[in-house]
C-alpha cells in the first residue's frame, strides 16, 4: 500500500495524507479530515516507508548496535533491552546487526542509514572512518577486554577473574579451580577472565588454578568436579566463566554428594536471575547492564547532539555475595 491509495480510500491529496501521518505542523486540516485519512490507512494497512521519510529528512531514527558472533545471553539480551528502552524515550529504536557469516558491515549501514553505530567490538579503521564520512556518528565499545581505541569504553575482563580470586582467597581457600567454556566463541572472554585469576593466585603466592572445561550441563558439571577434586590438593573452591556454568558445575557438586560452600565454593559472573534462585543461591560479579546501557545510551544522545561524551561508569563491575562463597 502507498500513500496514493490512502488518498484515494479517504478522498483528499496526496500531500494531505501525508502532512496528516508525518504530524507536520503548520498546516490547517479539520479534525475530521485528519481521522478520515487515519482510519483509511489503519483499514488498508498503510504504513510510512522508513526508506522514504530516510531520504527527506536524511536522516533515520535507527540506532545500530553492531554485535560480534557470540552467543545472546542474558547478560548481552538485558543489555540491549535496557539500551532499547533508554534511546526510546529519545524517539529512538534500536536495530541489532549480529555478526555472522561474511557480510560486511558496510553492507548494512549503507542500507539502513541509521543515525549512529554502537560497536560491542573494535571496528576496523576503514570501517569507522566510512561511517564517520557518511555523517553516522559511531560510539566505540568494547565489551570483551581493553579497547584499541583512544576514549572507548570497556569492561575488563581480566578483573572479572581477579574479582573471582580475590573473594575465594579472602575467604581462606588455597587452592582454586576455574571452570571454563566449552564454546569457543566466547574465547574473548574466557581468555582473560582465567588470565584474571591466575595473576591474582601468583599475586597471592597460591598454586596457578586447575582448569577444567564446561559444558551447561549436569553431567559436565559432575565430571569436571570430579577431575577439580582428584588429589593430589583437591581444589576447594571454583570459580566458573559465568552464572550458566556455575549452576552445571552447583549441579555437578550435588551429584558427588558434595555440600556447596562447606566442601567447594562456587563463584560465577553476570548475577543472572536463576544464580538468586540457585540451591544455594550463587555468589556472582555483576557486570551491571543497566549501569552499561545508561552509559552506552549517554553516549548516542551526546554524539547525536554534538556534546562531549560523558564519563565512563567506573560501578560497572560488582561483587554479589551469597551463599555459595
Amino acid at each position: 500500500m502507498t500513500s496514493a491509495d490512502v488518498a484515494r480510500e479517504s478522498g483528499v491529496s496526496r500531500t494531505t495524507v501525508s502532512y496528516v501521518l508525518n504530524d507536520t505542523t503548520g498546516t490547517v486540516i479539520s479534525e475530521q479530515t485528519r481521522r478520515r485519512v487515519r482510519e483509511a490507512a489503519d483499514r488498508l494497512g498503510y504504513a510510512p516507508s522508513v526508506a522514504a521519510r530516510t531520504l527527506r529528512s536524511g536522516r533515520s531514527d535507527l540506532v545500530l548496535c553492531a554485535v560480534p558472533d557470540w552467543p545472546v545471553g542474558p547478560v548481552v539480551d538485558a543489555l540491549l533491552d535496557h539500551l532499547s528502552r533508554e534511546l526510546a524515550d529519545r524517539g529512538l529504536s534500536v536495530l541489532v546487526h549480529h555478526s555472522r557469516g561474511q557480510r560486511p558491515l558496510t553492507d548494512l549501514w549503507r542500507a539502513v542509514t541509521p543515525r549512529a553505530v554502537v560497536g560491542f567490538t573494535s571496528f576496523t579503521d576503514e570501517e569507522e572512518a566510512g561511517m564517520r564520512r557518511a555523517g553516522i556518528q559511531v560510539v566505540a565499545t568494547v565489551l570483551d577486554e581493553e579497547p584499541r581505541r583512544p576514549g572507548a569504553f570497556s569492561v575488563g575482563q581480566t578483573q572479572v577473574g581477579r574479582l573471582q580470586a580475590q573473594h575465594l582467597a579472602g575467604a581462606g581457600h588455597r587452592v582454586i579451580g576455574y571452570a571454563s567454556t566449552s564454546d569457543p566463541r566466547l574465547a574473548a572472554f574466557a581468555v582473560p577472565r582465567l588470565a584474571g585469576v591466575r595473576e591474582e593466585c601468583r599475586r597471592l603466592g597460591l598454586p596457578a588454578p586447575r582448569v577444567h572445561s564446561v559444558e551447561v550441563s549436569a553431567e559436565s558439571g559432575r565430571t569436571a568436579v570430579r577431575a577439580l577434586r582428584e588429589e593430589p590438593g583437591p581444589v576447594t573452591a571454583i570459580a566458573a566463566y559465568n552464572d550458566e556454568v556455575a549452576l552445571a558445575v552447583l549441579s555437578g557438586a550435588r551429584a558427588e554428594g558434595l555440600q556447596v560452600p562447606g566442601d567447594v565454593a562456587v563463584i560465577g559472573v553476570d548475577d543472572v536471575a536463576a544464580a538468586r534462585l540457585a540451591a544455594p543461591p550463587l555468589t556472582t560479579v555483576s557486570q551491571s547492564a543497566a549501569v552499561q546501557a545508561r552509559f552506552l545510551s549517554d553516549s548516542v544522545i551526546a554524539a547525536l547532539d554534538g556534546r562531549p561524551a560523558p564519563a565512563h561508569p567506573t560501578d560497572v563491575l560488582q561483587l554479589v555475595v551469597r551463599e555459595s562463597a
